[in-house]
C-alpha cells in the first residue's frame, strides 16, 4: 500500500488529494459537492482520483484523512436531534439565561436563539457538589431514573449530562450515565465531564448541550461512511479532521463531535503553516476562500495560533480549536441590493446547486460570476475544462443586479469585487487587529478555489505587501491533511497562585494531563519516539474575569516518568509571569507587574506524528516566464479604462526564478491567480508564486 488520500468536503467543491508514495507525485481532484450525503461526492471523488493516477485500488490507501463540515451545518440549520438535558435541581434554565447579554447590544429587537433543548426537556436532579470538591448533597438516584423515563417517553435520542462542579468530581455524572445505559440504552449520550471538564456552568452546558445535539447527526455519517470506504474496498483506518488541526479515527471522533466544528478549514492552515516556515514566512495571514464562505487565521513563528473556543450563532463552543475567524464570502456568495438601495455580497449563498449563474442551472449573481464577467476567470471552463461556463449567463445576472442601481455589468462586477473584499479585510482585522496584531507584518497566504483570485485586492486593502501562493491552493485543505499529526486536547480547571508558594500544585495539574495523555497514546498505538506534547497555562490577573493562555516553551516543564509528575525548573514561574505581561500588554494594551496572577486552566495537546508529504526545493530556471504564457485575454480592472489585453500564464509550465510583472493571470486546475498593475511575481525554489505588491496601491 503506498498511497495517502485527503478529502476536504466543501459548500461547493468536494477537493481530493493524493499522495503517491511510489513516484513521489500529487494528484488533485475535484468533485461537486453532494450536500444531502456529503459521502457520495467522497466515494466519487475517490474512485475519480484512483482512475486519474492510473489502475490503481483503493485497497492500497494506507492512509485516509477528512475534514468534514457535517457537524457545522447541522448546528447552523437546525438539522439537529430531539435532545434532553439532566442537570442540577435549580440550573435547568441556565442554557436561557446564559450570559444575560443580548446578542446584539444596540439592537433591542433582536432575538436570541432558540435552545437546542425546550425547557420541557430540561429535567433537573437532586445533588450537590460544592466548589472545593466536597459533595454537599448525594446524587438522589430514583430522581435521575424519573428524569430518564420521561425524556425517553417525550421521544428523545440524545441526552446531556451537565452537573455543577462536575469538572471537580465527575462520580454523580459518571453514574447518571450508567443509569442511563440501563433505562435508555439507545439514547446518544454527552457528560461534560468528558466534553468539557472546565470551570464556567454556561460555556460548559451549552457545549455539553451542542455536543449532544449533533452527536447522532456526526456518528450516523461518520459511521456510514466508514462502512462505505470499507465495503469499497479501503484497510486503511480512516481518521477526521478536529478544529485544533489534528486528526483523530472516525470511531474516536464519533463520541465528541462537538471536537469537529472546524474540522474542514483547520488543516488548510496547518499544511500552509508548514509550507511558508520551509520557504521563510513564519508570520503568515491564511486566507481560504471556497464557494460558500472564506476562512482566515493567524500564524506566527510557524505556529498557527490556538483558541479555547468560539460562537456559533450566538453560542458559546468551549473546545481546543484553532484562531479561526469565518465570513460569508465565498465565490457563490449572492449579490443583492438591501432595503437602503445598496449593494450587498453574502452570506446568502448560490452553493453547488443552483450555484453561480454561469454554471447554466437557474442561478444569480455571484462573485463568481463578476469574475467571469470581467474575465479575471477564464470565460469559458473552469478546472481544466472539466467544468464548462457560460460567460453570456454571468453577464445577463450582473447586469440585472446592476440595472437596479443604474451600472454596467462591468461596474456591478467591480462593484461586487470592492463589496466582498471589504467584507473579507473585516474578517481578517478580528484574527490580527483585534488580537494587537499589525496585519502589515505578515504574508498573505491564500488558497481555496477562490483565494489567490482575490488575494492581491485583500492585501491592497489591508496595507499587505507580499502575497504567497502554496503550489496546490485549490486543494490546500484537503492536502493538509496529508501533513497533520495526530492530535488531541485534555485540560484542568485549578485556580492556584502564580508563585513559588504554588509551584508543586502547578506540577500535579500538569502530571494529571501527562498521564491522560500517555493513556492516549497508547490507545491510538503512538510509538514512544513519536509522542510529543504542547502544555499551555491560562491566566489572568486576580479579579479579572478572562485569562490568556500562555504557551509554555520545550525545557521549562522537565517531564519525567509517570505518573511521578512533572519538574517545573527554578527559572520557569518568571518566564510564564514576563510571558503573560507581554500578552496581557498586546491584547488590552497595558501590564500591571504588581498584581498577583493566577492560573486558572491548565492545557496538555498532545501529538502524535503520523505518516506527512515530504516537502521538495526544485531546480532553479531563469526569470524569463515566456515559456509559460498560453495566450492572452481582454480583462477588465478599471469600468473607465474598459478591457486591455493581458498575458495568460500555465502555473505548470512556471519554473523557480521565473518573473512576471501584472497586469497577468496564472492559470491551473484548482484555481485563478490574478496579478494587479504594480504586481510582480516571483517562483520559489518550492514552487511557490511570491508576489509583491507595490507600496501604496491600493485603488483596485
Amino acid at each position: 500500500m503506498s498511497l495517502r488520500i485527503g478529502v476536504d468536503t466543501g459548500g461547493t467543491f468536494t477537493d481530493v488529494c493524493a499522495f503517491d508514495e511510489q513516484t513521489g507525485r500529487l494528484h488533485v481532484r475535484k468533485v461537486s459537492s453532494t450536500p444531502a450525503d456529503p459521502g457520495m461526492a467522497i466515494l466519487q471523488g475517490v474512485a475519480e482520483i484512483l482512475d486519474q493516477i492510473g489502475d490503481r485500488r483503493i485497497g492500497e490507501v494506507s492512509y485516509f484523512a477528512h475534514g468534514t463540515t457535517v457537524g457545522t451545518n447541522a448546528l447552523l440549520t437546525g438539522g439537529g436531534v430531539r435532545t434532553g438535558l439532566i442537570t442540577t435541581r435549580g440550573f435547568r434554565d441556565l442554557l436561557e439565561l446564559g450570559r444575560g447579554r443580548r446578542p446584539s447590544m444596540y439592537d433591542i429587537q433582536v432575538d436570541k436563539p432558540e435552545p437546542f433543548v425546550p425547557r420541557h426537556l430540561r429535567l433537573e436532579v437532586t445533588e450537590r457538589v460544592r466548589h472545593t470538591g466536597a459533595i454537599e448533597t448525594p446524587l438522589d438516584e430514583n430522581d435521575v431514573r424519573v428524569a430518564v423515563r420521561a425524556l425517553k417517553d417525550a421521544g428523545v435520542e440524545s441526552v446531556a449530562v451537565c452537573l455543577l462542579y462536575s469538572y471537580l468530581v465527575d462520580d454523580h455524572e459518571k453514574r447518571i450515565a450508567e443509569i442511563i445505559a440501563e433505562e435508555f440504552g439507545d439514547a446518544y449520550v454527552s457528560l461534560s465531564s468528558e466534553v468539557l471538564p472546565e470551570f464556567r456552568e454556561y460555556e460548559r452546558l451549552s457545549t455539553v448541550v451542542t455536543n449532544a445535539y449533533v452527536g447522532p447527526v456526526v456518528f450516523r455519517y461518520l459511521v456510514r461512511l466508514r462502512e462505505k470506504l470499507a465495503e469499497a474496498g479501503l484497510k486503511a483506518v480512516p481518521h477526521v479532521t478536529q478544529s485544533n488541526g489534528g486528526v483523530i479515527p472516525f470511531q474516536t471522533a464519533e463520541q465528541m463531535p462537538v471536537r469537529l466544528i472546524l474540522s474542514g478549514p483547520s488543516t488548510g492552515v496547518v499544511g500552509a503553516a508548514q509550507i511558508c516556515q520551509a520557504a521563510g514566512f513564519g508570520d503568515i495571514i491564511t486566507f481560504d476562500m471556497g464557494g460558500t464562505s472564506s476562512d482566515v487565521s493567524l500564524v506566527q513563528d510557524g505556529k498557527p495560533k490556538v483558541t479555547s473556543g468560539m460562537e456559533l450563532d450566538n453560542r458559546p463552543i468551549r473546545s481546543p480549536m484553532l484562531d479561526i475567524h469565518t465570513v460569508g464570502a465565498g465565490g457563490g456568495s449572492l449579490g443583492w441590493i438591501d432595503s437602503g438601495g445598496h449593494l450587498r455580497v453574502g452570506p446568502q449563498s448560490a452553493g453547488a446547486m443552483p450555484g453561480p449563474a454561469c454554471y447554466g442551472n437557474g442561478g444569480e449573481a455571484t462573485v463568481t460570476d463578476a469574475n467571469v464577467v470581467l474575465r479575471m476567470l477564464n470565460p469559458e471552463y473552469l478546472l481544466n475544462g472539466q467544468m464548462k461556463i457560460d460567460r453570456e449567463l454571468s453577464v445577463a445576472a450582473v447586469d440585472r443586479l446592476g440595472g437596479q442601481l443604474g451600472l454596467s455589468a462591468e461596474q456591478a462586477a467591480l462593484g461586487i469585487l470592492r463589496v466582498v473584499t471589504a467584507n473579507m479585510a473585516r474578517a481578517i482585522r478580528v484574527v490580527s487587529v483585534q488580537r494587537g496584531y499589525d496585519p502589515r507584518d505578515y504574508a498573505l497566504v491564500p488558497f481555496g478555489g477562490a483565494g489567490p483570485l482575490h488575494a492581491s485586492r485583500l492585501a491592497r486593502e489591508l496595507g499587505m505587501t507580499t502575497v504567497v501562493v502554496p503550489e496546490i491552493p485549490g486543494a490546500q485543505s484537503a492536502l493538509g491533511l496529508l501533513m497533520t499529526d495526530v492530535k488531541t486536547d485534555f485540560m484542568k480547571t485549578q485556580i492556584v497562585g502564580l508563585d513559588a508558594a504554588h509551584v508543586s500544585e502547578i506540577e500535579a495539574a500538569f502530571a494529571v494531563l501527562d498521564e491522560q495523555a500517555a493513556e492516549w497514546f497508547a490507545e491510538e498505538g503512538v510509538s514512544s519516539e513519536g509522542r510529543s506534547a504542547v502544555r499551555r497555562i491560562e491566566l489572568r490577573y486576580a479579579g479579572q474575569n478572562f485569562e490568556l493562555p500562555v504557551e509554555l516553551p520545550e525545557g521549562l516543564l522537565v517531564p519525567v516518568e509517570l505518573p511521578s509528575g512533572l519538574e517545573l525548573s527554578d527559572e520557569a514561574i518568571g518566564w510564564i509571569t514576563e510571558a503573560f505581561h507581554v500578552a496581557h500588554e498586546r491584547v488590552y494594551g497595558y501590564r500591571s507587574p504588581e498584581s498577583p496572577i493566577e492560573a486558572v486552566t491548565f492545557r496538555l495537546e498532545a501529538h502524535g506524528t503520523a505518516p506527512q508529504v515530504g516537502l521538495h526545493t526544485y531546480e532553479a530556471a531563469g526569470p524569463d516566464a515566456s515559456s509559460a504564457v498560453i495566450g492572452t485575454r481582454e480583462t477588465c480592472f478599471d469600468a473607465d479604462a474598459g478591457y486591455q489585453r493581458i498575458d495568460v500564464y500555465d502555473r505548470a509550465l512556471l519554473r523557480p526564478g521565473n518573473t512576471i510583472s501584472g497586469p497577468a493571470i496564472v492559470e491551473q486546475m484548482d484555481t485563478t491567480t490574478v496579478l494587479l498593475p504594480g504586481d510582480t511575481l516571483v517562483v520559489d525554489e518550492w514552487k511557490n508564486l511570491i508576489i509583491r505588491i507595490e507600496d501604496g496601491i491600493n485603488e483596485l
